[in-house]
């Protein structure tokens, strides 16, 4: 029976891959796409990647996305990993409220938390929908990803671990940078990872809080889906290779690393 079972469960594996990675293929093939067509490839061409440098739009969209992934990633990993900390340190029952509150914008839907705080901005005088009310809204709902991340992790360290290391002569920074961080450092990498890729990949909210010209690269897309351009495919593809090449460095050089380590041994 089980070597029946064995190739139908290949063939759905090698179904769902192609279900999964089709689009994506299909993205960067008409990328180099010589006309506007998206279902006839007419011949090689770099077009659409020059008319994408050349547009100055789009090259704002690109900067302010990243700008404002990272440093909402940055913002959100320091506040969310010390907050994280600060719980693990505090009586359970404080410990479950904050996490109860704290799984609320993850558990909410986008458009809710979207108008909720369109609200809020509306409400303070003084400021105007642009980066800043993008930039600090990336920020508010990486926050809650990068505290689910880290607790797991606090949660296996032992409670006197801290303890231990001042009664070797640590000071509390001390305990805190040297001892404490690097025990939780995948969880705190993770937490980053899940914090950027939400902001880099965020529309809904970003939508409803965004002005004065200023655009991530999911607003600008939306905005040109009315009307074919095949640089959206470019930039698509960049962006794929770029995360592509990202995840093989995350992958590899701690292989690498293990590797270095064994021979030493």
């Amino acid at each position: 029976m089980k070597k029946k079972k064995q190739p139908i469960f290949n063939i759905y594996i090698v179904l769902m891959l192609i279900f999964f990675y089709l689009p994506i293929i299909y993205t960067i093939f008409f990328s180099f796409n010589e006309t506007k067509s998206l279902t006839h490839f007419s011949g090689f061409s770099l077009r659409w990647y020059e008319k994408m440098f050349a547009d100055r739009t789009m090259m704002e969209a690109i900067w302010y996305t990243f700008i404002i992934a990272i440093i909402a990633t940055v913002v959100s990993t320091i506040v969310g990993t010390i907050t994280a900390i600060g719980l693990s340190k505090s009586k359970r029952i404080v410990q479950n409220i904050v996490e109860q509150i704290n799984n609320l914008p993850i558990m909410n839907p986008e458009i809710v938390t979207a108008v909720g705080l369109l609200m809020l901005f509306a409400s303070i005088k003084g400021i105007e929908k642009g980066f800043v009310t993008l930039l600090l809204a990336h920020i508010m709902f990486c926050i809650p990803y990068v505290i689910l991340s880290v607790t797991p992790k606090l949660r296996t360290l032992d409670p006197n671990l801290t303890e231990a290391a001042m009664d070797l002569g640590a000071t509390p920074w001390q305990a805190l940078t040297k001892v404490i961080v690097p025990q939780i450092m995948p969880g705190i990498v993770s937490g980053a990872l899940i914090a950027f890729t939400m902001s880099f990949d965020d529309f809904v909210i970003s939508y409803f809080v965004t002005g004065n010209g200023v655009n991530n690269i999911s607003t600008l897309v939306w905005t040109m889906s009315k009307r074919i351009n095949p640089s959206i495919n470019a930039l698509s593809t960049i962006i794929i290779v770029i995360i592509t090449i990202g995840l093989i460095l995350a992958n590899v050089v701690p292989l690498l690393k293990d590797k270095k380590e064994k021979k030493r041994i």
